[in-house]
């Protein structure tokens, strides 16, 4: 059996000075009065957040944090994994794979991994509680660069079953938002005698309509099916699913501009209610997560998984038997029906508060609905 290795998070010093070296150097672009973030990310902005990043955010106390939680990695399928594996004082608890996606990272899980392992210890019933794996998506952070082409969803969701196969958990549960909500499903697919049940937030992939479909829609699903379609939103995901390695140039030579690429998505993705990224999330864990990418260079090779999923967006696949779990926060462009095509949908929630990164807006909400899903399945 491939060895896993005990892993803790150790950035050198001189990586800490470089960053903010560049982040003092940065030469800003000149923007239009008046445009806000219609253009994208305002100078104004981004000078202040780049600001306090160089001189008010502190990495160690981050990086600590981090450190606070078991780490390991592993080869697999000729690829260097990382992830995170909090196991549950409570010896019946359900073994969970909790998936991010871009620009996410493990660390956006901080917040839930408390009450997910020990529900006892946080208000809780002890018989919700789970033992989380948290992979780092190939490419993404300690799972970074990619070495070879080829990693698109369905060999990481290979991955993940050979993951838990050698952590010894042939039963387990998949969670995930964003990429995390298309792997989840997959992993389902890949070894559906082990997963029990897939639970996500946000959509369920990429689907195409025909007209007839449309009708008998609600106001809040026709609002979400305009954020299926909506090509305002999806340039980015145009880039990376064309010339990653174009772009890669320069957000690994930019700290400002990593920050600005990642910063954009908190910005559109989160709960529309709040006005700035920044107010939907904590500050300090936004950074964390684009410190991530930036420290481990992995601007690139985390783009590549849209160049290399771009061919299956929309395709259809056969419909999976596994119980599914949807959560919905809004700003998602889930819609049940759609969901319903290819999964066996067992569960439904939808809320009025958090947005896309549903693990830093709400944990609350989504710690709440994960346990309720899987009561069903475990």
């Amino acid at each position: 059996m491939a060895k896993i290795n005990p892993f803790r998070i150790d950035i050198p010093q001189a990586d800490l000075d470089d960053l903010h070296d560049r982040l003092a150097r940065t030469r800003w672009p000149d923007d239009l009065p008046g445009v806000g973030w219609s253009y994208g990310v305002p100078t104004a902005y981004a000078r202040e957040l780049a600001e306090y990043w160089r001189t008010g955010y502190d990495w160690r106390r981050q990086e600590a944090a981090l450190n606070e939680h078991p780490q390991f990695t592993t080869e697999i399928d000729g690829q260097n994994i990382h992830f995170l594996h909090v196991r549950s004082p409570e010896p019946d608890a359900l073994p969970l794979v909790l998936t991010h996606g871009w620009p996410g990272s493990v660390a956006e899980f901080m917040t839930v991994i408390g009450p997910l392992t020990d529900p006892r210890a946080h208000g809780g019933d002890p018989a919700d509680a789970f033992h989380l794996v948290a992979p780092s998506l190939p490419g993404f952070g300690f799972s970074g660069p990619t070495r070879e082409a080829g990693w698109n969803l369905r060999r990481v969701a290979r991955a993940w079953a050979e993951l838990m196969r050698r952590l010894g958990y042939d039963r387990y549960g998949a969670q995930g938002g964003d990429t995390g909500s298309l792997v989840s499903p997959e992993l389902g697919r890949v070894a559906p005698e082990n997963v029990i049940g897939v639970h996500v937030n946000g959509s369920l992939g990429f689907p195409t309509f025909a007209p007839d479909e449309t009708e008998g829609l609600t106001e809040a699903e026709r609002a979400r099916l305009a954020v299926y379609t909506d090509q305002d939103r999806s340039g980015y995901a145009m880039i990376q699913s064309t010339r990653p390695q174009t772009l890669a140039f320069g957000l690994h030579d930019s700290p400002a501009g990593q920050m600005a690429w990642i910063v954009e998505k908190f910005k559109e993705w989160t709960d529309p209610a709040h006005d700035l990224p920044d107010q939907a999330v904590d500050r300090d864990q936004m950074l964390t997560d684009v410190t991530l990418y930036w420290l481990t260079g992995t601007a690139g090779s985390s783009a590549r998984l849209y160049k290399e999923g771009a061919t299956d967006w929309g395709q259809p696949v056969g419909k999976s038997d596994v119980p599914t779990g949807v959560a919905v926060f809004p700003g998602d462009a889930g819609i049940r029906r759609v969901a319903e095509r290819e999964h066996n949908v067992v569960h439904w929630s939808e809320f009025d508060r958090g947005g896309h990164f549903a693990a830093m807006e709400a944990p609350d909400l989504l710690v709440d609905d994960v346990r309720a899903f899987f009561r069903l399945v475990r």
